[in-house]
Order: structure tokens, then sequence, then C-alpha cells
């Protein structure tokens, strides 16, 4: 969440995410269920961070989350859903906007990264994880802030990028213990996890002609407050 005292994460279930598409080949022998659709990300984050500040913070979050997300933070997960309902939302919500969106080539996982602002004026990057539902829809499946000295520097348009459509590829190496989901086509993969004395990782790849690009790299310290 992309709060100051507790910025929480939202994670779901890796399987759910790295599942199969068993849609119809094309003739390039790839399964094409659909086709990227960055754009609907973007409308999709901006309508959560608009309901943020209509309907309260927690009731945005607890309408865009899919089932099964979970909440995580410094000490471990907590389901998503059912502590969000049990929250009141506070006075004034936080406020955020996309700056970047990363999408597999059959649009059923993209990622989203920007600016947070809190109502204490505290600034930050969040990171978020959007997995297209069976209605078509967009819902976060992992949700990621941490505050910074600085607010990240506003691009002049959102930056989207969908990753080459010619490669699938098995899910890239991690740390012993890790967990990385895979978009249904195998071109966007994710991780985050705990490394070492308890430093945070977040990563995000994209497929290219040359395999795998990390183009996301975030590693917090054990000790960094939040």
């Amino acid at each position: 969440m992309r709060t100051t005292a507790a910025i929480m994460l939202a994670i779901a279930s890796l399987a759910t995410a790295a599942c199969t598409s068993t849609g119809p080949r094309t003739p390039y022998g790839r399964f094409m269920e659909a086709r990227a659709n960055p754009g609907k990300v973007v409308a999709t984050e901006l309508a959560f961070a608009r309901a943020a500040q209509e309907d309260g913070q927690w009731t945005a979050f607890a309408e865009f989350a899919a089932d099964g997300g979970l909440l995580f933070g410094r000490n471990g997960a907590i389901e998503a859903k059912p502590w969000l309902k049990a929250q009141e939302n506070p006075p004034a919500a936080v406020q955020w906007e996309p700056h970047r969106v990363w999408s597999s080539c059959d649009g059923s996982l993209a990622v989203t990264q920007g600016a947070f602002v809190d109502p204490e004026g505290t600034v930050g990057t969040f990171n978020t994880v959007w997995q297209r539902q069976a209605d078509g829809e967009y819902r976060w499946v992992f949700d990621f802030g941490y505050p910074q000295a600085e607010a990240p520097a506003k691009p002049e348009m959102i930056a989207t990028r969908v990753a080459d459509c010619d490669e699938r590829l098995a899910a890239p190496s991690v740390e012993p213990g890790a967990s990385v989901a895979t978009s249904r086509d195998g071109t966007l993969a994710w991780s985050f996890h705990f490394v070492g004395e308890g430093e945070r990782r977040y990563d995000v790849w994209l497929a290219g002609d040359e395999g795998w690009e990390q183009v996301v790299d975030v590693n917090l310290p054990a000790n960094r407050s939040e």
C-alpha cells in the first residue's frame, strides 16, 4: 500500500499468476488468447487512484484487488481482502499516478510503476502487478511502495512497453527459496522475496530478442524504516 506509517505490499498466489494459457495457437505456434492493452492498464490504474480519493483509500484497494491477493509487509504476509474489509478509510487518501507500464505480449499480466504522496507529504515510488481477470478487467495482485527523500521525476508522457511476441521463455533464475511468477504466454515475469538478513527484493523481467531483460530491480535494506 502507498502509505507512510505502514507501507504494505500485496501479492497474489504465484501459482495463479503463472498458469498456462490454453487458447488457440497462431500459425507461429503461440498461444494468443488476447493482445496486450497497456492503455487499459493505465486507465485502470488511474481509476484506482481516483476511487481512493472519491470512495476512500481502503475501499478502493479492496475494489481493485484480485481474489487470493496477500498484503505482505516486513513481518510476513496476510490475506488482503479480509484485512481491507476490517479497515476504516483514513480521512485523506494517499495520491498516486503511474509513470510507466510493462505488459506481457498476451496482456495477461502487466506492471505499473509511478509516484505517490501521502497526506503528510511523504513521497515515494510504487510498483503494482496487474492480472487480467476472466471478465477482461485488470485487478492488482501485488502492490509495493516505499518512501524516498525526493519524489520520482514525472515524465512528460506515461511510458509503455510490450514484451517481444516472438519470445516465450522459461522463468528466469532467482535466489534459492524465492518464487517467480510469469504471464500466461511466458513473456513477463516478476518476483518479490526476502534475501539475506531481511533485505527485500522486487524484480520484473520482460522478454526481448536476446532473452529476459530486467526492467525493474528494487532492493531495500532490512533496516529501512517505513
